[in-house]
This record gives C-alpha cells, structure tokens and sequence, in this order.
C-alpha cells in the first residue's frame, strides 16, 4: 500500500485494511456496493468482501443511522457513508440523541463504535444540498469525535484509528481533494486526535483543517516572497482538539489566524480565537483572526469561488494581523 496514492484511494484501502482485519466490521450506505460510491471511494468493496458486509441501503439516512447503532448495540463496528453533507440532516436526530448519548446513557456499558463518514464541503460546482460544512454542528454534540484529514496519509490512517475507536467518529471527506495524491506510510505517524505542524514559521500561524489547509500552503509560499514565514497547523482533529500543539505555535509566532471553509459566524474559529486568546494572552501580538464563508446558504455553483476563502482572502488577514 504504501506510496503516492491519492485520497479517494487512501480511504479506499483504509476500508479494505478494516474489513480484512475485523470479520464485524460492515459498510452500510446509498450506492456503496456495487456502483462502488458516487465518489468510487468503496469501489471493489462488495465485489471481494461480498453484500453482507458492504451493503447498499435505501435512500433514508435516518434508517442507515438506526441500523447502524443497531448493529453497534450487537457488537458489530459498522461505517456508514452519507452520500452528501447536506443528505446527513434526516439523520441528524439519530446522531445527536442517540449516537452520542448511548455511551453515557448506559454508564459507559455501551460502546457506540461507528463511524460515519460524509464527503463535505464545496469546491467541485455542485447543486444544492452537496456542499455544505456543518462541522460545527458535530463538534458541539458532546460524545462524538469529530475528525477531518487533509492529505492521503491521514486519510488512510485516520480513517483505520476511526474504524478501531469504541466511540462514535464523524469522519469528514474534503471531497474537493479526493484526487489529491500524496505518500501513504506503512503506518501512522500521529494519534487520531493530534495536531500537525505542516509548515514551520515565525511571524504567524495559520489554522486549518480539511480542504483549507492546501490553501494556507499556498498563502505561506505566497507570503514567502515578501518575506512573511508563516506557520500552517493543519487541526486534523475538531473535537477533541490539541490545544498544546496550537497553544505551542501562537506562543511561538505571536499571530493566529483560523481558515475554514463554513461561516465565519459560530464556527469552529470562534471556538479556536476564543480558547487560544485564553491560553496565550500575554503573547499574542495581535487578535485571533478568523477567515471563512459567509453567513448565506451556499450559493449556486457558478458563484461558489466567491463563496469561498481563497489564498488572497488568507493574505488579507496576514496583513490585518501583522499590522498590529
């Protein structure tokens, strides 16, 4: 396995590994089995480990997520695909009542080892409905992990970790970068939950996850040629989140700006620019800054990179916080 491999085909192996390595782990999900996913992510699945296992359900989110918790309750580790972001509201309920309240519903007797993966956010001129960023949603439901790689090597191991942990994982695809290829180790080089350092610098640290952190790259390289050095922490994890490694960088840099693709407003950045003026107060040079979408409904795909931050939006707030 190990070697460039994009996204799609990370996650894909990472299933294949799963199902190898655990007779009760199953795949539930619309048109996973034999089309092999609308993003061909279970591509081969059904054909190898058969329809028992890798099993197309109807179109009701609502029922997948049931059965699943289901099958959890009788020892099974099942991972279920929402088809598209904006799909996963019909079985928001289940999720948020049940999902993530059985384990200390039961006193911790019950394990809820599911994992549920959902391709989200836009980028690839989608229609309504299929490029939505609802993360803060699951992030502020006590009793689910909330994670998002960005790069081939997280996807695979990230999504093992997932699959292996005894608590509910929502597992977030930055679906604009399935064919992003990258190196894949023959193991993992981080805990699910850890913060990564992707770019050292000294005069301020972009926060990222998910699709955005390809971006920050891009404004640090860009940033470079007028003699910025920024730092690009790529947060991997969105709950629980490593405070220290993002503590560690502001303290270093003086500077925070969060980048995400969801609204700006109640975002996972207002968590972040909170807890970090908290913790680093007496170092920061400047506010935490945060960068994202706007407070609209996503907007039709024709105007959608207008929608979303881009490298010269990131540039922005590197000079509105280096003016401080």
């Amino acid at each position: 396995m190990a070697g460039q491999l994009s996204i799609a085909k990370a996650l894909n192996d990472a299933l294949r590994k799963s199902l190898e390595n655990d007779p009760k782990t199953v795949l539930m999900g619309e048109d996973i089995g034999k089309l092999g996913g609308v993003f061909r992510i279970t591509d081969g699945l059904q054909k190898d480990f058969g329809e028992a296992r890798v099993m197309d359900s109807p179109l009701a989110e609502s029922g997948i997520m049931g059965t699943a918790i289901g099958l959890a309750l009788r020892g099974y580790r099942p991972v279920v695909e929402i088809q598209f972001d904006g799909f996963v509201y019909p079985a928001f309920d289940q999720i948020v009542s049940q999902l993530a309240k059985m384990h200390a519903r039961a006193l911790g007797h019950v394990k809820m080892p599911v994992t549920v993966r959902i391709p989200y956010a836009g980028g690839i001129g989608a229609v309504e409905h299929h490029s939505e960023s609802h993360e803060a949603y699951f992030a502020h439901t006590a009793g689910l992990r909330v994670v998002s790689p960005s790069n081939a090597q997280d996807a695979h191991w990230m999504l093992r970790q997932a699959i292996e942990s005894d608590d509910p994982v929502i597992f977030l695809e930055p679906k604009r970068r399935y064919w992003d290829k990258g190196e894949v180790a023959d193991s993992a080089d981080l805990p699910l939950h850890a913060a990564r350092v992707v770019r050292p610098g000294t005069d301020a640290t972009l926060i990222a996850y998910g699709p955005m952190v390809k971006v920050c790259l891009e404004a640090a390289a860009a940033a470079e040629e007028d003699g910025h050095h920024l730092e690009v922490v790529d947060l991997r994890s969105l709950s629980p989140i490593d405070f220290d490694t993002l503590e560690a960088s502001l303290k270093r840099t003086g500077r925070g700006i969060v980048v995400h693709e969801a609204p700006v407003f109640m975002g996972m950045g207002a968590e972040l620019a909170a807890r970090l003026t908290e913790r680093c107060f007496y170092h920061l040079e400047a506010p935490v800054l945060r960068v994202g979408g706007y407070h609209a409904p996503y907007p039709p795909s024709r105007v959608e990179e207008s929608f979303l931050p881009d490298l010269d939006r990131v540039l922005d707030a590197v000079d509105r916080a280096l003016a401080f």
